[in-house]
């Protein structure tokens, strides 16, 4: 059995642990309320945008925008995965890159092409390791993402799909469902399906200016950004949320240990006394 001093010192230090997490489980939660008032508030405008892209994909049959084209064959593929730049929130990284690296390998063995846009540290870090050809790649969001920030590396992938390097476009994120439960998710983000421009109500005419090309030309783009910054704040309240529960779960294990080493302690130092008072009735019996 450890002595006495060893023994406090663990405690000493795992005491020093739990306040560290304590600390980190009160910081998440502040973080991930604002992060969700910040997702709640992106959602109003992804929806109002993605209703005027619907109407304007359907009101000018003349004319397709290359998002909208599905390729015959698919041959290139191009993935954003949106990760968190920080560690220490839990199975979140893992069960993400877990999901992306079964469909990278489904498309590989499918003899398709890979390139791939890393959105946060770790993913980046995650496809240097395993070898992925990345085509553009962005980190250190901070706290609070700017899609002009995003707009570099994601115009990137937009403008290969439209030169024809990529035939599909996918996007990796995880989805916040609510505090315990976010669920890892991968979609196809270009060609546009109807899944993401849904069914426009009724039929409207539209007065373009300049013109029905331009208008729908930046629209589209625009609209496609609004999915790949919905999906990074979704994913940021996701990460916030994680990291709260992990650094509690984190701190209730502390605790235990403690009350472990105190229970040991207090054992070791029970034999200590008794060892003494033995003695000394052992001494005094000898000298009587």
């Amino acid at each position: 059995m450890a002595g006495s001093k060893e023994i406090r010192t663990k405690i000493k230090s795992v005491e020093n642990t739990r306040k560290i997490t304590r600390a980190m489980e009160m910081v998440a939660a502040a973080k991930m309320r604002k992060a969700q008032e910040r997702m709640r508030a992106a959602r109003p405008y992804a929806e109002k945008i993605r209703n005027v892209a619907a109407h304007l994909s359907r009101a000018n049959p003349e004319y397709k925008h290359p998002f909208l084209v599905k390729r015959e064959s698919i041959k290139n593929v191009g993935l954003i995965v949106v990760t968190s730049d920080k560690g220490l929130c839990g199975g979140l990284n893992t069960n993400l890159l877990r999901l992306a690296l079964h469909e990278m390998k489904a498309w590989e063995g499918q003899g398709k092409g890979l390139q791939v846009c890393p959105i946060g540290n770790k993913g980046l870090g995650f496809m240097n390791r395993i070898g992925a050809k990345v085509k553009s790649n962005m980190t250190a969001l901070g706290d609070t993402p700017h899609i002009e920030k995003l707009i570099g590396a994601v115009k990137i992938m937009l403008d290969a799909y439209v030169a024809g390097e990529i035939d599909a476009v996918y996007l990796s994120y995880n989805h916040f469902i609510n505090t315990m439960k976010q669920e890892p998710r991968m979609e196809q983000l270009l060609p546009l399906t109807g899944e993401h421009l849904g069914t426009a109500s009724g039929s409207w005419d539209y007065i373009y200016e300049p013109d029905a090309k331009k208008v729908i030309d930046e629209l589209l783009v625009r609209y496609t950004e609004s999915l790949v910054y919905q999906a990074v704040v979704e994913n940021m309240a996701s990460e916030q949320s994680s990291r709260m529960v992990a650094m509690k779960a984190a701190s209730d294990n502390a605790k235990n240990v403690i009350n472990e080493l105190k229970l040991v302690y207090n054992k070791a130092r029970q034999a200590a006394i008794t060892k003494e008072i033995s003695e000394i009735v052992g001494g005094a019996a000898a000298i009587g």
